[in-house]
């Protein structure tokens, strides 16, 4: 009986073993058919998407603003520093809904209060319909609403709610927070606000940061002057971050990697040195997965302060000119309309000090205006004569050995005589070479060169109707040799090449007050081109504040140089020692000569001793008859070291030495300022330094 049983249950386990494995077989085959389906679900239906997220979670770089670099004095004064501020920033995820952008600006709103003074119907549109309740209600009551797309029918809302809005104060704030969110660029950083973040809205905002996506507490910059203002006029200015690229030049800069809410320089200083001041910005590396969260943040790259700019400038040197140039404007009062001067090396172009003032002659109100010295053409009188004595040489209408010619006053047919100042009649006719007559300044003198330059044989009566009108090129074309009426190449964005006068035929006895500078204007900072030039011995050199390049140190202070900023020599004057040394005679002479009529002895109390061409131009302002007075001088004539050249246009006529006594006071304080007299070579001897030719 157990046999048959055994028998029986392996007989009954044979039989059920088929049903087994077929039911493994049937689950098999549908577990293959439902991987497969799956598979087919990913892989030909939704592939793109997931290919897409993939792509998504690949790294993307974030980046952030640095400190700006910073600018300081020749001593190494701080000049124009930065401020750094509590901000309020923002950092827009991927693929960010409106609806989201304006709930977190919602609840920021509650902790966060920022201005609304720019906030435009528009923001308030956008805001409204971020809500997507208030969103269907508007789209909804758009008549025949179904026949336009999406974005054509938003449009329409936006316009309609623009005729309705009505936010509350509360609402507005919010309003403001959410345009300034919309604005950001997928993973790009923003300021909310960058200055005036209290103490509560910095803790209030860090209780609840977990609720605020994108939001954090960060730093923002400005710049602030620690010497004074001043010298915002000569450095520019900044945009800030919520004006962002200036309008005119926005395709430019983002071409150049710069973001639309970038701060940037927007002028002189600031403009022309940006792209070493910005700094490189910092580099996040974020990963962001295919349902646009945040999956990791790596600090790549920390950024680097902008590096910073060392002027040749000397700040209380700047500040005691600026000082005295405009004491010197408010107190000649008239029809004065300014006083410009500037200090500089001659023979590195290096620019020691730029100081300006305006003054309106309605009011008599006086105005800092430091770059009047390199935008305000100005008719400068004979301060030019040295390089119209120069042209005439290389001209060879002259020599230096055979340049005598008679002062007379010039009469020509139709006119009225023209003649110098000592020499207004004809009784005080001398004989002058060309030293001489740079000495006592001879108008008369240059009018005779202008006329041999043009190859017209002068003689009194005649008319000038046959001079050559290509005189005025070739005058001009020697002036500009020496920087008068052109580019001086100056690092300061804005200067003026100048004015020059109609030529031509119809204005040929232009050419004549041309020739004694009475005619083109040219800028203060030309003058001192000019006579630096003459100073170093022929060698055009571009003027330049800037004087280093140089990184920060550990303690934040001016660190390893860098660049050092190396003389540009534009041209050199291609005439002979004994050409130069007719002109340089002069200049000397101008101050220590013996001539009864020199124009500048009353220089000669300076030490160490100047050479010096002053400068009377005849003018009218406000319909008045008024002169400028100018002065174009280097020191010391044996070994120049510094130039100073003046200008004070609108002044009365009875006005003589105002301009002389402006450039006595430079040079006390620079010899007290910014160099020394024990530097010199034998500075006793300055003084009394005969006619040497200047050399580097």
């Amino acid at each position: 009986m157990k046999s048959n049983k055994k028998s029986s249950q392996i007989r009954k386990k044979k039989s059920e073993l088929p049903f087994r494995l077929n039911l493994i077989f049937i689950i098999v085959v549908i577990l293959l058919v439902t991987l497969i389906g799956r598979l087919a679900y990913l892989q030909i239906f939704n592939g793109s998407k997931y290919v897409a997220d993939v792509d998504r979670t690949d790294t993307t770089v974030e980046t952030s603003n640095v400190q700006r670099g910073e600018i300081y004095d020749s001593t190494g004064k701080v000049l124009v520093g930065n401020q750094s501020h509590q901000a309020i920033q923002y950092t827009k995820g991927v693929n960010v809904l409106s609806s989201t952008l304006r709930s977190t600006a919602d609840r920021l709103s509650q902790y966060l209060k920022v201005s609304t003074a720019t906030l435009s119907t528009q923001d308030e549109a956008d805001y409204y319909l971020a809500k997507s309740s208030n969103l269907t209600k508007v789209e909804n009551s758009i008549k025949n609403h179904s026949e336009y797309g999406t974005k054509a029918l938003y449009n329409l809302a936006v316009e309609k709610v623009k005729k309705t809005v009505n936010l509350s104060k509360t609402e507005q704030n919010a309003a403001k927070i959410f345009s300034l969110m919309n604005g950001a660029y997928e993973l790009s950083t923003v300021y909310l606000k960058e200055s005036g973040v209290s103490n509560k809205e910095v803790a209030e905002i860090g209780e609840h940061l977990s609720e605020l996506p994108g939001v954090k507490v960060g730093t923002s910059w400005s710049r602030d002057y620690p010497q004074g203002n001043s010298i915002k006029s000569i450095a520019g200015t900044v945009s800030s971050a919520k004006v962002g690229l200036p309008s005119d030049e926005v395709n430019i800069l983002l071409a150049q990697g710069y973001s639309r809410n970038d701060s940037v320089g927007q002028s002189y200083l600031e403009k022309e040195y940006d792209s070493i001041l910005k700094g490189t910005k910092s580099q996040t590396r974020v990963e962001v997965s295919g349902n646009s969260t945040v999956k990791k943040e790596v600090k790549q790259y920390a950024g680097k302060k902008g590096d910073n700019l060392v002027l040749s400038i000397n700040a209380a040197f700047q500040q005691k000119i600026q000082q005295y140039t405009r004491s010197a404007v408010t107190s000649a009062g008239g029809e004065s309309t300014g006083g410009y001067a500037v200090v500089m090396n001659p023979n590195t172009g290096a620019v020691i000090a730029l100081a300006g003032v305006d003054r309106n002659t309605s009011t008599g109100k006086v105005t800092d205006n430091a770059l009047g010295t390199i935008n305000e053409p100005i008719v400068m009188g004979s301060v030019v004569k040295g390089a119209m004595v120069s042209g005439a040489l290389m001209d060879g209408v002259i020599s230096p050995t055979n340049s005598t010619m008679t002062d007379q006053p010039i009469k020509l047919a139709g006119t009225s005589s023209k003649a110098s100042w000592f020499n207004k009649t004809g009784s005080a006719n001398m004989r002058l070479t060309a030293s001489t007559a740079l000495e006592v300044s001879s108008n008369s003198y240059m009018m005779q060169l202008a006329m041999k330059e043009a190859g017209f044989n002068y003689s009194s009566g005649t008319s000038l109707l046959g001079m050559k009108s290509s005189i005025f090129t070739k005058m001009r074309g020697y002036f500009e040799q020496f920087g008068l009426g052109t580019y001086t190449g100056i690092d300061i964005p804005g200067e003026s090449s100048g004015y020059k006068g109609p030529s031509g035929e119809s204005n040929i006895g232009k050419a004549l007050d041309l020739s004694f500078g009475n005619y083109d204007a040219y800028t203060t900072i030309q003058i001192a081109q000019y006579i630096s030039t003459i100073a170093n011995g022929g060698y055009r050199i571009a003027p330049h504040v800037v004087s280093q390049i140089r990184g920060t140190n550990s303690k934040g202070g001016l660190g390893t140089v860098e660049e050092t900023i190396q003389p540009k020599i534009l041209n050199y004057i291609d005439d002979t020692a004994a050409e130069k040394k007719v002109v340089t005679k002069g200049l000397y002479e101008v101050v220590h000569g013996t001539n009864t009529y020199k124009t500048g002895g009353s220089l000669a109390s300076i030490s160490p001793g100047i050479s010096a061409k002053t400068g009377t131009a005849e003018t009218t302002t406000n319909g008045k008859t008024t002169v400028t007075l100018s002065l174009a001088s280097y020191a010391p004539s044996n070994d120049p070291k510094v130039v100073v050249a003046v200008a004070m246009p609108g002044l009365g006529e009875s006005a003589e030495t105002n301009n002389i006594e402006l450039a006595k006071k430079i040079y006390s304080a620079y010899w007290k300022m910014v160099q020394s007299t024990s530097t010199l070579k034998n500075p006793t001897k300055a003084t009394t330094a005969s006619n040497k030719t200047a050399t580097n």
